[in-house]
């Protein structure tokens, strides 16, 4: 795999989520200590930044009032509105600590659904920089990584999903993503496989 034609998009590791305090961390704990996803994470990082894997961020925010939505918001929507979550510039909507983006991360604005393509110019930053392989992780397994794992899937991109890097609200729908979708529409694998293959 060449670490040139290779981004690795990072889905939303925002304090709401990894983070105890987090707006929805106590619904993803359990899968987060399960996986050990952010330590994987942040070892993945460190080794495909310096391989020169192209390192992208997706947060999700939005302004006071989340008026980028509609005004009867329903499903996992409803939940950040009513939870209030993801406010930008908020402590729960900054990225992770550990995950800081360095250098010459690109941070991929605007994301407003479950999907990381739509609203976002994530589709023209890739192609402009000669991305054929995009390796995901994140939050929530079964929601935005796969949302955004079946749009790359569709948009002719070679797609890894790193199991190890994800987490989501229950063990049971963790399994249940990897055991009948993540094969469908991408190469499901443990970050250190992933690692193995940059050259």
């Amino acid at each position: 795999m060449n670490p040139k034609t290779t981004a690795l998009v990072l889905i939303e590791y925002q304090n709401d989520f990894t983070t105890p305090g987090g707006v929805f961390h106590d619904g993803v704990k359990d899968v987060m200590a399960d996986t050990g996803m952010l330590a994987n994470t942040v070892a993945t990082v460190d080794k495909a930044r310096a391989a020169g894997v192209a390192i992208l961020h997706t947060p999700i925010t939005f302004a006071e009032g989340y008026r980028e939505l509609t005004g009867n918001p329903y499903g996992i929507l409803k939940g950040v509105v009513d939870n209030s979550a993801f406010r930008k510039g908020s402590w729960g909507a900054a990225i992770a600590d550990g995950l800081t983006p360095q250098g010459d991360d690109i941070i991929i604005e605007g994301k407003r659904g479950l999907d990381a393509f739509p609203s976002t110019n994530l589709d023209f930053i890739l192609r402009s920089k000669g991305i054929q392989t995009v390796v995901l992780g994140g939050f929530l397994t079964n929601c935005c990584v796969e949302s955004t794992m079946r749009s790359a899937y569709e948009r002719g991109f070679d797609v890894i999903t790193l199991k190890d890097c994800t987490a989501t609200v229950s063990r049971e729908a963790q399994e249940m993503a990897f055991t009948h979708n993540f094969g469908m529409f991408s190469k499901p694998m443990i970050h250190t496989e992933f690692l193995a293959q940059l050259q």
